[in-house]
C-alpha cells in the first residue's frame, strides 16, 4: 500500500508538471495567439504527453522487463491518443455544447476563462484515465 501511495504521489508531481505544460500551451495559443481551442489543446496535450512518458518511465512506473521499448512506446502512444480523444471531447462539450448554449454562463465567464476552465476539467478527467490505463498496460506486474 505504501508503494502505491508513493507511486500516486510521484504520478501527481509528474502530472502537475505536465499539466502546467499542457495548460500553458493551450491557454497561451488560444487566448494570446487566437489559435482555435481544439488545435491549442491538441498541441498542448501532445507535447505534455511526450514529457509525461519520459518522466513516468523514469520516475513513476516500473517498466515491464519483457516488453520491448518500441512496443512500450507504441502502447503509450495508443493510450495517450485515447486520452487526447477524451480531452478533445470534454473541451468540445464544455465549450460548444454547454457554454455556447447557456446565456447566463456567457454573461458570467469570458471566452478566455472558459477555455481555461474547460482545460482544467478535461485534464482532471484524463489524469484519472492515464493513471489507471498506464498502471494496467505499461507497468511490470
Amino acid at each position: 500500500m505504501k508503494t502505491l501511495i508513493e507511486q500516486i504521489l510521484k504520478f501527481g508531481v509528474v502530472g502537475f508538471l505536465c499539466f502546467l505544460i499542457d495548460f500553458g500551451i493551450t491557454v497561451g495559443l488560444a487566448n494570446i495567439f487566437g489559435v482555435h481551442y481544439l488545435i491549442s489543446k491538441f498541441l498542448g496535450f501532445v507535447i505534455s504527453a511526450v514529457v509525461n512518458y519520459l518522466l513516468s518511465i523514469k520516475f513513476v512506473f516500473t517498466q515491464k522487463k519483457e516488453m520491448n521499448k518500441n512496443k512500450e512506446f507504441i502502447g503509450f502512444i495508443v493510450l495517450s491518443a485515447i486520452g487526447l480523444l477524451i480531452n478533445e471531447i470534454v473541451m468540445f462539450v464544455c465549450i460548444d455544447v454547454i457554454y455556447k448554449h447557456t446565456a447566463f454562463l456567457q454573461e458570467m465567464i469570458s471566452d478566455e476563462w472558459m477555455v481555461s476552465i474547460s482545460s482544467i476539467i478535461a485534464t482532471g478527467i484524463v489524469m484519472v484515465y492515464n493513471f489507471i490505463s498506464r498502471k494496467i498496460f505499461l507497468e511490470r506486474k
